[in-house]
């Protein structure tokens, strides 16, 4: 039997709790028969501490099931340990030592302001007072590849500064840096990946990118529940997930299928947000549901997490992103941009009270 077949074995083998196997989550390190002995070594970040048994029990049982194979000697090794633990946090990097808390932005249908609501609240965060009296500094990394849209929506024309070899210096708008594949290859040029570059990219946004003293990371999804989303899980120490969704019940659905994911890799989901929840005529106060009414809130009660806001539909939110000048930044006093910061107060609630 050769090494490949012993790797043939290992893709029959699923990461617990998804229908991709070990060898495509890039988790095999080493694989190889010797003297009728399989010996593979595995290496995973995870928080859960239940994980790497439940991984080496499986693979033990779907090599001895082979008759060629009379002993499995397999190796599972943690890169990290979970967050205060005493020891390292999970993916840490020199890069990411300054960096206090992680959330990411997520959604699981594409159109329902993802983007627009994790520049927004980037900026919101950037402008409240810590504990310190200090502005709370402020990331965004965009790890929406595929269609990267932070740069229009912070106004960002530069590329990012090489200070060292494999390593990019952030670029700073309103007080944020930000990073995203849309500052790094021209405007028209499309990004045709398979997932392992997705994962390899993620990784370089994490590490390779310096950082400095943050106290929140923000990370702006995707739609869905791919690459982009199970490489984060396995690479950063995320604190939390925000679910975005619309009112309709097409976005609703979406949304918490795709928050189960995240319970599935024991990321905390911190509330659910409504987008475009509402359109107020500004004459007599009164509100339009357009999409319809109580969809966010009923998806944080099947979560069971907190509802965080409904956030107005509004021209100037539109007119913000396309001229690159968020609305909490421009018009604090705009309905949407009170909502925003109402809900950015509720995260740092949640994260630190």
């Amino acid at each position: 039997m050769s090494n490949e077949a012993i790797l043939d074995i290992l893709k029959t083998v699923n990461y617990p709790g998804f229908s991709r196997d070990l060898v495509s989550f890039g988790l095999v390190q080493d694989a190889e028969l010797e003297n009728s002995t399989a010996k593979v070594v595995l290496e995973l970040s995870t928080a859960d501490s239940t994980l790497p048994k439940t991984i080496k029990e499986e693979v033990e049982k779907a090599l001895l099931a082979n008759p060629t194979i009379e002993k499995a000697e397999v190796l599972v090794r943690v890169k990290n340990q979970p967050k205060n633990s005493g020891g390292t946090t999970q993916a840490e990097s020199e890069n990411l030592k300054g960096v206090k808390h992680i959330i990411a932005v997520a959604s699981g249908k594409g159109g329902v302001g993802k983007s627009t609501l994790s520049v927004n609240l980037a900026c919101s965060l950037a402008r409240m007072k810590s504990q310190n009296g200090e502005p709370y500094k402020v990331g965004l990394m965009d790890c929406d590849l595929y269609g990267p849209s932070v740069p229009l929506l912070m106004g960002i024309s530069e590329k990012p500064e090489i200070v060292a070899e494999n390593t990019l210096a952030p670029v700073e708008s309103y007080g944020v840096k930000n990073i995203s594949m849309g500052l790094l290859i021209d405007e028209e040029s499309p990004v045709v990946w398979r997932g392992p570059m997705i994962m390899k990219t993620i990784q370089q946004f994490a590490h390779n990118v310096v950082w400095g003293e943050l106290d929140y990371l923000l990370i702006d999804l995707p739609p869905g529940t791919g690459d982009a989303q199970l490489s984060l899980a396995q690479i950063l120490p995320l604190d939390g997930v925000l679910i975005i969704t619309t009112p309709q019940k097409a976005a609703v659905d979406v949304a918490r299928r795709g928050a189960r994911m995240f319970e599935k890799v024991n990321v905390p989901i911190l509330g659910v947000i409504e987008n475009m929840s509402f359109l107020q005529d500004e004459e007599t106060g009164k509100r339009n549901y357009l999409f319809g009414q109580g969809g966010g809130a009923s998806t944080s009660q099947a979560l069971q997490c907190p509802f965080l806001g409904e956030i107005p539909l509004h021209e100037e939110v539109r007119l913000g992103g396309d001229h690159g000048t968020p609305v909490v930044v421009t018009n604090p006093d705009n309905l949407s941009s009170k909502q925003l910061n109402e809900v950015a107060a509720k995260v740092v609630q949640l994260i630190e009270g």
